[in-house]
């Protein structure tokens, strides 16, 4: 079992996996790409813009891994700044002032815990972003694409619907991080991983995400289920989305 548990770890953090900017393109049409938190600077770790899914505009924000050497210290590996948070409400919000759906992406080993990111209010921004999602006005789609780090992953999970692909994790700590606290041994990391229950198949069964999307023709059924449930959320009035919302994460 440990060692289903860690083949979902590698390939959940494989670079091999599709970012944001690859579901941004495939799935919707005409991507456009906004920058900036318009209080610092922007964070390529965040990618998020508006886009339109078989003529229904939506926003789309995520966090996004490189492809490549360059490219992921372009993008801090995929760990947000605060600023790239505050970038994700600010488009948000935008997202609901104009009646748009929110579509976010999510595969981060966590937010950046670096001084500066400190400095600047890290823990405040998450914290933010929690608050502001729990009651927005329009619906919200979370999907876990890769690894879901703690509350660098929440930050844009506080969702109608959180879904997860199939070989993703989604956990409050890293397997390492888990093991090495607990046993004061990060080679027992694979043990630990299975403990966890981070896998999208424990997930769903403890109730934590509503589907998971298969790999194969991974494109075209997300596409699929995305139409299918924003028709399902559009049917509902504001006040029953956001209550909804918010008694989906206080059952736990």
């Amino acid at each position: 079992m440990a060692d289903r548990a860690n083949k979902i770890v590698q390939l959940a953090r494989s670079q091999d996996r599709l970012t944001t900017l690859d579901y941004a393109t495939k799935i919707f049409d005409d991507f456009i790409e906004f920058h900036g938190d318009r209080n610092f600077r922007d964070d390529g770790a965040i990618l998020g813009g508006i886009a339109s899914l078989t003529g229904r505009p939506v926003t789309i924000v995520g966090i996004k891994k490189g492809k490549s050497l360059q490219d992921n210290l372009d993008r801090n590996f995929g760990q947000p700044h605060p600023e790239g948070y505050r970038k994700a409400l600010r488009l948000m919000k935008q997202a609901e002032k104009f009646g748009r759906p929110i579509i976010t992406f999510i595969n981060t080993a966590g937010a950046f815990p670096g001084s500066g990111a400190e400095e600047r209010g890290q823990g405040e921004a998450i914290a933010r972003n929690l608050l502001e999602m729990s009651d927005l006005k329009v619906p919200i789609i979370a999907i876990i694409n890769g690894e879901g780090g703690s509350g660098g992953a929440l930050a844009l999970a506080v969702a109608d619907s959180v879904w997860m692909l199939e070989n993703a994790m989604y956990s409050i700590l890293s397997p390492e991080g888990f093991a090495t606290i607990l046993w004061k041994d990060s080679s027992r990391a694979p043990e630990a991983a299975e403990l966890l229950k981070i896998t999208s198949k424990d997930l769903l069964k403890n109730g934590v995400i509503d589907k998971i999307i298969s790999e194969e023709n991974t494109i075209d059924i997300l596409k699929a289920a995305l139409i299918t449930e924003l028709d399902t959320l559009s049917k509902l009035t504001t006040d029953e989305l956001v209550e909804a919302r918010y008694q989906r994460f206080r059952k736990y």
